[in-house]
């Protein structure tokens, strides 16, 4: 019997299931990347999965939508999925498939560079460094070897994503997927063979049939289909090498990495604004934020060398994920302000107009519909503009400033204007059971290796990463040199020469001295020494900290003693060389053998009462329980007073410590001038002060009431001195000019308690030290105090009708405020 509801609802079945199987279509042209048809600018911003944990991606990926972004990038790490060869690891933070499923559930895209080159200041950068040592092969060039390989990797990495549906024509999020990373800045010494193989990899990603663009960044000569792209701090100057291809900014540094020993960098909000507004200015299609949020090296993660622990890199999202502030809120609005002409920017005609040698107006035009959106760009780096566009109305734009024109005659943000928040966070002990933590200590047993014995020997100093296949920062060095009483000098110079990174030398026994570098290269140890009648021990252990990570054959750059040569010299400079001595070798501490930082492990370790001769001992292991901190504040080590080493909590590692490594004390201001060009030492801050001081424990790795924490300590330190900590928004600040809104938000489930400065009119100075200006409505505070006090966020319009005002000064005005947060 015909049923007239059922072929209703059969219908219904059928078209859906046809839109599900058929996904979506990613195509392109040079103005927009096109999402089923619909014409789409791109805001992407890069968050690595592993250096986060999966308990902390959903609220990253939230963040980053709230923030207004449509896409998230990461790489796909090498190391971590093969740490050995065809053993494969897609657990806990490295399950990618299940980061790609978060990001789809909350609507957002996914760009999936995999490489599987990263860089990205990863160990190796990304490489497993057992690729090092199968015979024959060269990265990254035209080597069978090196070849086969990369394509077994990234064929099960796309055969993955395929099986998990997570490409757009299969209705998953990956709208773009990237092959090599960067091989046009190094290419050149690879000759012939490098541009054999770029061909060979387009080759190979087109053959994966994955329905979605792949992009080459930093690759002039990217053949087709392949899309060429730009990284870097600015990018509006960049132009695909196919008049059809969209123009793309994989990677905006919106900050910069940190080594140890050096500062704090800090990129302006405004200036990365204005890097992106002129991105868009000149014909922009999708923007990257490298990173938005960096995270954490845990383990042994960090590259380099020397690049420390935290990977902040200044993002929208700090290391623990909170909202950097006003980084994130600006950006958020610029957004919203280039949504605004979305439909124009990708299906319109732009002109660009100089007005003077520094001012620029770029007008995007659609004949169709008459629409018309406008940036008005100033690029000198001293001197502000006030521009006449006659019926479109007058501007005044800051320089180094883009202003965003909606119609072309409204004015709806400036990159230099900011209207967010600050925000002001602190660290604090919030649980009397961590002021002071009770330690007890063990000895790291050298007795093997300080007498010589190893597990294996050779006439030669062999080269540390090739040995050790990266399983342990640590390699032990050991040879005997015999003293003949009647003719051997027995006062000698210790000449020790080394590739890195850190060097700790013995000699019978006894410690004579230890040295590193300050950039991570190669140095010579020279210490005197007093050798014994008959045979004489020397002790040398090479310790890594980040295996390079960049440059043309980069993967050769040898690490450890390698080769040497290690001399012993006498007076009138007698020389004896050591290098093709019998030496002995072992990897690793024999503590990391016996998994001294495991608690189920550690519980059979002899630990001693931690006493006053305790404090400063070097290659030891120290224990301590902590409480965990009450609330949901990130959680951080304050490891001040430590040298070097490795700390775990529950077993899990939070990564390598140096807090006893210096940033020097020049060139830091406690002013940042946003105008001009910025570079990686602009801006910088934490002048003398240790480069790392605070390590981030993710409260998923937390459990019980009680926690390990155990530390491995290098060169020395004072555990005493260690407190666990928590990051808590302490104070936020807002300054907003008329007619924006200011809003204002505690997080953490904090309310805003306190007001403790607000000033509607022409208020002057910054957070921390705001003042009245020369006028001011005196009611300010109550009305601010009225719409804020008790909430956890506020929003004020600053407006004279706000403030009970309609004198005309009111367009000149502008609300600052500074408010305290509290627990409810």
């Amino acid at each position: 019997m015909f049923n007239l509801g059922s072929l209703v609802l059969w219908l219904v079945v059928i078209l859906s299931c046809l839109s599900f199987c058929t996904g979506n279509s990613v195509t392109y042209d040079s103005n927009a990347i096109i999402i089923n048809g619909k014409r789409r600018i791109i805001f992407s911003g890069s968050i690595h999965y592993p250096r986060s944990t999966d308990a902390m991606w959903p609220d990253l990926i939230k963040k980053a939508k709230d923030g207004g972004l449509d896409a998230i990038e990461t790489y796909i790490f090498w190391d971590r999925h093969e740490p050995q060869r065809q053993k494969y690891d897609f657990s806990g933070n490295l399950d990618f498939i299940k980061f790609f499923q978060l990001i789809h559930d909350a609507g957002l895209y996914v760009l999936m560079r995999i490489g599987p080159y990263v860089c990205a200041e990863w160990n190796y950068g990304g490489f497993p460094v057992w690729l090092h040592n199968m015979p024959g092969i060269e990265f990254r060039t035209d080597n069978k070897v090196y070849k086969n390989e990369m394509q077994t990797f990234t064929t099960k990495i796309v055969n993955m994503c395929k099986q998990a549906n997570l490409f757009a024509t299969q209705g998953g999020p990956i709208i773009i997927a990237q092959i090599e990373n960067e091989y046009g800045n190094v290419m050149t010494p690879y000759g012939d063979a490098g541009k054999t193989y770029i061909n060979w990899c387009a080759q190979m990603a087109e053959s994966l049939n994955i329905g979605v663009p792949w992009i080459m960044c930093q690759q002039s000569d990217a053949p087709q289909p392949m899309i060429n792209t730009c990284n870097g701090f600015y990018c509006d100057n960049f132009t695909p090498n196919n008049p059809k291809s969209p123009k793309m900014f994989t990677e905006n540094w919106v900050g910069w990495f940190k080594k140890w020993g050096e500062k704090d960098p800090h990129r302006t909000a405004e200036d990365v604004a204005f890097s992106v507004a002129k991105f868009f200015q000149f014909g922009g299609v999708l923007n990257n934020y490298y990173m938005y949020h960096g995270g954490t090296n845990f383990g042994r993660t960090s590259g380099g060398p020397f690049i420390t622990t935290s990977y902040d890199y200044d993002a929208p999202l700090d290391e623990y994920g909170n909202l950097n502030q006003p980084k994130w809120g600006h950006l958020r609005q610029l957004h919203a302000s280039i949504k605004l002409g979305e439909k124009i920017l990708t299906s319109s005609t732009r002109s660009d107009r100089n007005i003077s040698s520094s001012v620029t107006l770029t007008t995007f035009s659609n004949p169709t519909t008459g629409g018309r959106f406008c940036f008005l760009s100033n690029t000198d780096a001293s001197n502000d503009a006030t521009i006449d566009l006659e019926a479109d109305g007058t501007y005044f734009v800051p320089a180094w400033s883009v202003t965003i024109l909606d119609g072309c005659n409204k004015e709806v943000y400036n990159t230099a204007k900011v209207n967010t928040q600050t925000s002001v966070f602190v660290k604090e002990q919030n649980e009397k059971e961590n002021a002071q933590l009770s330690w007890t200590w063990a000895r790291e047993h050298m007795r093997d290796t300080l007498l010589g014995t190893g597990t294996f020997k050779a006439n030669q100093l062999l080269e540390q990463k090739g040995f050790t296949v990266d399983v342990s920062d640590y390699l032990w060095y050991m040879t005997n040199v015999d003293i003949d009483q009647t003719s051997s000098p027995r006062d000698v110079t210790l000449q020790v020469n080394t590739k890195g990174h850190v060097l700790h030398a013995f000699v019978n026994r006894r410690h004579i001295g230890s040295e590193w570098a300050n950039n991570g290269q190669s140095f010579v140890l020279e210490k005197p020494i007093s050798l014994k009648s008959g045979t004489n021990t020397i002790t040398l252990l090479s310790a890594t900290v980040g295996l390079k990570n960049y440059d043309a054959f980069y993967d050769m750059v040898p690490t450890g003693i390698d080769g040497g040569p290690v001399y012993l010299i006498g007076s009138g400079n007698v020389t004896t060389n050591l290098s093709s001595n019998s030496w002995s070798y072992k990897v690793g501490l024999n503590g990391e053998m016996k998994q001294f930082y495991n608690p189920t492990f550690s519980s059979k370790v002899k630990w001693r009462p931690f006493e006053h001769k305790s404090i400063r001992r070097r290659m030891a292991w120290f224990k301590t329980n902590f409480k965990i901190p009450s609330g949901v504040d990130p959680v951080v080590l304050d490891l001040q007073g430590m040298g070097k080493g490795h700390a775990w909590v529950n077993g899990q590692s939070i990564g390598r410590f140096w807090p006893s490594f210096i940033a020097g004390n020049d060139n830091c201001s406690e002013t940042c001038d946003y105008r001009g060009a910025y570079e990686s030492n602009k801006c910088v801050g934490n002048c003398g002060n240790p480069s790392q001081r605070w390590y981030h424990i993710p409260r998923s790795f937390l459990s019980g009431d009680t926690n390990t924490l155990i530390l491995f300590e290098e060169i020395g330190g004072n555990p005493k001195q260690i407190s666990v900590q928590t990051i808590t928004i302490q104070t936020i600040c807002g300054h907003a000019n008329e007619g924006s809104t200011l809003e204002l938000s505690c997080q953490g489930g904090r309310i805003i308690s306190e007001i403790q400065f607000a000033s509607y009119g022409n208020p002057e100075g910054k957070c921390g030290s705001f003042k009245h200006g020369l006028w001011n409505v005196v009611n300010t505070l109550l009305l601010v105090e009225k719409a804020c006090i008790g909430k956890e966020n506020c929003s004020i319009d600053v407006t004279g009708e706000s403030f009970e005002i309609s004198d005309a000064t009111s367009s000149l005005a502008s609300l600052a405020v500074q408010a305290l947060c509290s627990k409810k």
